[in-house]
C-alpha cells in the first residue's frame, strides 16, 4: 500500500530554487526558464535508466545554462545534505544555449552501481549562466544600475532497484508545541528584528524506513488519534497536501532512514494517554 502512496507523493514533489544575482545598472528581467518534468524516477538498468529533462526558454533573451548533479541525504532532524555526484550520471548536453521560445532536451543516464541495493535521490541542477547574449543590452560602463535575475531550478532524480518497496514504521509520537512556519525572507532584507510567531499544539512523530525504497510521507493521508487534555477523544485527518505544507515532501531514506516530523494539531493532547498515527490513501 505504501508504495502507491509514495508514488503519488513523488508526482507532487515539485522542487524549485531561484537565486538572485545583483549586477550593476538597469533591471534585466528578460531571463526565464522552465524545466520539465520536475521529478523523474530511474531504474539501474534498461530503458528506464535514463530520463529526458526539457529546459524551455520563456524569456525574451537567449538562455545559456549548465547542469550539475548532487546527491540528497537527510539527517534525523530533516536537514538536507547535498554532495557532488556528477560521476553517477551521464548528462548530455551538460550545457547549452536555448533560443527565445525554444527548448533543449537534456538526457540524464544513470552511470552508477548497476547492482544498487537501495534507492538513492539526486538533484539535477539547471543553472542559468551570467553570459551576455543580447548585443543591445546596456553596457557596464553606461552609469546605470543593473540587477540581473539568474535562475537555478532543480529536478528530483530518484534511482531505485527493481521491485524495491518502503517499509515505514512509526517509532514514537508525543505531544509538543509546534512553532508556526516563518515566511522565507532573505536575511539581508529581514534584518535582525523579526516578529516572534506563536506556537500551536501539535505532535512530534518519529518514523523509520527499513525498506529498500525511499518514502515520501506527503504521499499519504495521516490519521492522528489520541485524547485531549480535557479527556475528550481526539481524531484528526491530515491530507497529503496539508502534510506537504508542514514538512515538505517528507522524504525518508531507505535502509534505516529516520526522520522526525513536527505537525500542528490545533488541540493539546494528553501526554499520559496513547497517541497513534497511521497512514491511508
Amino acid at each position: 500500500m505504501f508504495h502507491a502512496l509514495v508514488t503519488r507523493g513523488l508526482r507532487r514533489s515539485v522542487i524549485v530554487a531561484a537565486s538572485l544575482v545583483v549586477g550593476f545598472v538597469a533591471v534585466s528581467a528578460a531571463w526565464a526558464m522552465r524545466v520539465s518534468p520536475m521529478v523523474a524516477e530511474l531504474t539501474t538498468t534498461g530503458t528506464g535508466s535514463a530520463a529526458r529533462i526539457e529546459v524551455g526558454n520563456i524569456g525574451t533573451a537567449a538562455l545559456p545554462f549548465e547542469t550539475r548533479i548532487t546527491r540528497i541525504d537527510y539527517d534525523a532532524d530533516g536537514k538536507m545534505i547535498e554532495t557532488d555526484a556528477d560521476d553517477k550520471f551521464l548528462v548530455f548536453p551538460p550545457q547549452g544555449i536555448v533560443p527565445v521560445g525554444g527548448r533543449q532536451v537534456v538526457r540524464v543516464q544513470w552511470a552508477g552501481d548497476l547492482q544498487l541495493d537501495t534507492s538513492e535521490a539526486y538533484y539535477l541542477w539547471v543553472r542559468q549562466l551570467p553570459v551576455q547574449t543580447d548585443p543591445d543590452a546596456v553596457p557596464e560602463n553606461s552609469g546605470a544600475v543593473s540587477v540581473s535575475v539568474l535562475y537555478t531550478m532543480k529536478a528530483l532524480i530518484v534511482v531505485a532497484p527493481p521491485n524495491a518497496k518502503p517499509e515505514i514504521k512509526v517509532e514514537s509520537v508525543r505531544p509538543i508545541m509546534v512553532d508556526a512556519a516563518a515566511p522565507e525572507i532573505e536575511p539581508a532584507i529581514a534584518g535582525e528584528a523579526q516578529a516572534t510567531l506563536p506556537s500551536t499544539p501539535g505532535i512530534e512523530v518519529v518514523v523509520t524506513n527499513s525498506g529498500k525504497r525511499y518514502a515520501l510521507m506527503s504521499g499519504a493521508t495521516w490519521v492522528i488519534e489520541g485524547t485531549q487534555t480535557d479527556g475528550q477523544p481526539f481524531r484528526k485527518t491530515l491530507t497529503g497536501q496539508e502534510i506537504g505544507a508542514s514538512v515538505g515532501v517528507g522524504y525518508v531514506a531507505p535502509a534505516g532512514g529516520r526522520r522526525t516530523f513536527s505537525l500542528p494539531t490545533g488541540t493539546a493532547l494528553d501526554p499520559n494517554k496513547p497517541i497513534s498515527v497511521r497512514f491511508t490513501r
